[in-house]
């Protein structure tokens, strides 16, 4: 129901923002938004497409986990910390490994590993679900842990930093390693607060103790070491680890006799009907999001905020870097632009280029997420889970320009 009136928001605003333009003269307007319905269209296909190939292949892999036994190690080993953030969910379920495996590609940066493994989360908690179309509560949480978007290794960031020019590519690491560490944990209390979860236990504490251990470790070691190592190390630690992943599944397949091959394209076959399922929610909210930024309401709300910021004796610096901010939610690959954008017009080494960037990374794409992993499942009514995952976003937006002022202001 919120989605719903979501979308009718982005239609109704950007109707209201062109029809403005219109009467001013602005004739360009409403082709732009129509041309912008087709390309989004055609970009929501595009994306699932190029996702049947990977649901299918580690929907496979999952499989072969399942039959093999891992899944349901991991769910033992992990049980006493996720039954607690997730209490609806049995203790030593299975989903609670799909659950684990989404969280580490995430944190790893490994967005293409990410997606498969977190629908299959999904199609686990949807099991459990006695509502097939209301979000149960461990599904919301799933989601906003998702949306806040906690990595560790910004890979792809730092990527893009180098091609731009900037000087030392990696000095947003800690950074957005912050910003994004605040994100997740305000959405952890956040949604927690509405579920009633007590996070004063044992688990749940050692738990974040773990996270701010690792990322003060990742942060001192990204002091040792110089740009060419601290990206070498990255990108082959996370690939390592990746494929490490796929032998283990398949070793124990192999360990436990199963005929390793049917049981992955069996569970292919799953990932590419997850893929055709997907398409009409992918198709709708791109839609939306485009009609949105081609109205020209995109550029009315960061310049209505600008003029808010100076009138407050604020700085301009932040407003020239918060499309990048207020898109993220919306798109990733728009924020991306936006992002770029920025370091091409201010400099990737400037104050906006830098920020921009630590916005990219403080949080993810909440409402493809959304989108994706509801309508796998056929989910219509998402209750706290949009709300809970847009306050993730705004205190991972304001841990940014925090952080970037203390780093680089």
């Amino acid at each position: 129901m919120v989605l719903n009136y979501i979308w009718i928001g982005f239609f109704a605003i950007a109707f209201l923002i062109a029809a403005v333009q219109l009467l001013l003269g602005n004739t360009d307007v409403f082709p732009a938004i129509m041309n912008s319905t087709f390309d989004n269209a055609r970009t929501a296909f595009e994306i699932s497409l190029g996702l049947t190939g990977v649901l299918s292949l580690w929907m496979g892999i999952m499989k072969i986990g399942e039959r093999g036994g891992l899944v349901d190690s991991l769910a033992r080993w992990l049980s006493p910390l996720l039954v607690r953030l997730f209490p609806e969910i049995p203790a030593g379920h299975p989903v609670f490994g799909h659950i684990f495996m989404n969280f580490s590609a995430n944190m790893l940066g490994l967005d293409n590993a990410a997606t498969p493994l977190g629908l299959k989360a999904m199609e686990g908690l949807q099991e459990l679900n006695r509502k097939k179309d209301v979000a149960t509560n461990a599904m919301i949480m799933f989601l906003v842990l998702n949306t806040s978007g906690l990595t560790i290794i910004p890979v792809g960031v730092m990527v893009y930093r180098a091609q731009m020019g900037a000087a030392q590519p990696t000095d947003v690491f800690c950074p957005i390693l912050i910003a994004t560490s605040v994100a997740t944990l305000a959405g952890m209390v956040v949604t927690s607060l509405y579920q009633r979860i007590n996070l004063f236990n044992r688990a749940i504490m050692t738990f974040v103790l773990g996270i701010c251990l690792v990322v003060s470790a990742v942060i001192w070691l990204s002091t040792q070491v110089d740009q060419a190592t601290m990206n070498l190390w990255s990108t082959v630690v996370a690939n390592v680890l990746l494929f490490s992943i796929i032998m283990a599944f398949i070793v124990s397949g192999v360990r436990k006799r199963v005929n390793v091959y049917e049981a992955f394209v069996e569970g292919a076959k799953g990932g590419f009907e997850t893929a055709v399922r997907i398409i009409p929610y992918l198709v709708a909210i791109l839609v939306a999001i485009g009609v949105f930024r081609a109205s020209g309401a995109m550029d009315f709300i960061v310049g209505g905020i600008g003029r808010v910021v100076e009138l407050c004796g604020g700085s301009a610096d932040y407003v020239a870097a918060l499309p990048t901010a207020i898109m993220k939610p919306l798109s990733g690959s728009g924020a991306r632009g936006m992002m770029v954008d920025a370091m091409q017009q201010y400099g990737a080494d400037s104050f906006v280029g830098r920020l921009s960037c630590v916005f990219q990374g403080a949080t993810d794409t909440t409402f493809y997420i959304l989108a994706v992993y509801f309508g796998s499942v056929g989910i219509r009514h998402t209750r706290h889970a949009v709300a809970a995952g847009l306050i993730a976003d705004l205190f991972g937006i304001i841990a940014a320009m925090v952080v970037a002022a203390i780093f680089f202001g």
